[in-house]
C-alpha cells in the first residue's frame, strides 16, 4: 500500500474510533525483536540480527509494535510472510511469540518520535507463554493496573 492511501486509512480510523475485533490495551512493554528467517554462517552458527523497541497496544490477537528502524540489516521487518520473533518482557516474565506483520507506518514528526510503527497478528505461542499472556492482558482490560 503506498504512503498517501495508508495515511488516509489511517485518519479514517482514528476518526470512527477503529472497529476492531479484540478489545485492546494501550500499554508501553520493552520488547525484543528478532526476524524469523536468519540464515546461518558457514561456521554452522546462527547469527540472529535483533532490535529491541517497545510496544503502544496490545490484544488478544496482536501487537503494535514501534521500532526504531523497519530494518535489520538487509531484513524488511514488514515484508511479505515475514515471520518476527518476539520476546516481551511483562510483570510476571517475559514471553515468546512469533508475530505475522500486516501493516506499518512511519512516525509523524509532529509527534516528536522517530520510528515505526508496526501492527502484528500473533500467529504462534507456547501454550505457557498464552496463558501468562492472556492473564496479564485481562487484568489490563479490567482495569487493573497493577498486573
Amino acid at each position: 500500500m503506498s504512503e498517501v492511501p495508508r495515511k488516509i486509512v489511517s485518519r479514517l480510523r482514528r476518526f470512527f474510533r477503529n472497529r476492531r475485533r479484540s478489545k485492546r490495551a494501550r500499554v508501553q512493554l520493552n520488547f525484543t525483536l528478532q526476524v524469523g528467517d536468519a540464515r546461518t554462517t558457514s561456521n554452522g552458527s546462527r547469527r540472529v540480527p535483533s532490535i529491541d523497541g517497545h510496544t503502544f497496544d496490545i490484544s488478544k490477537t496482536g501487537l503494535a509494535l514501534i521500532v526504531p528502524a523497519i530494518r535489520i540489516g538487509h531484513y524488511y521487518l514488514a515484508g511479505n510472510d515475514r515471520r518476527l520473533n518476539v520476546k516481551l518482557e511483562i510483570p510476571g516474565g517475559p514471553v515468546e511469540m512469533q508475530l505475522l506483520p500486516v501493516r506499518y507506518e512511519s512516525l509523524n514528526e509532529e509527534e516528536q518520535k522517530a520510528g515505526y510503527v508496526i501492527g502484528a497478528r500473533i500467529v504462534e505461542m507456547e501454550k505457557e507463554d498464552r496463558a501468562q499472556f492472556e492473564e496479564y492482558l485481562s487484568g489490563l482490560l479490567n482495569g487493573h493496573r497493577d498486573v
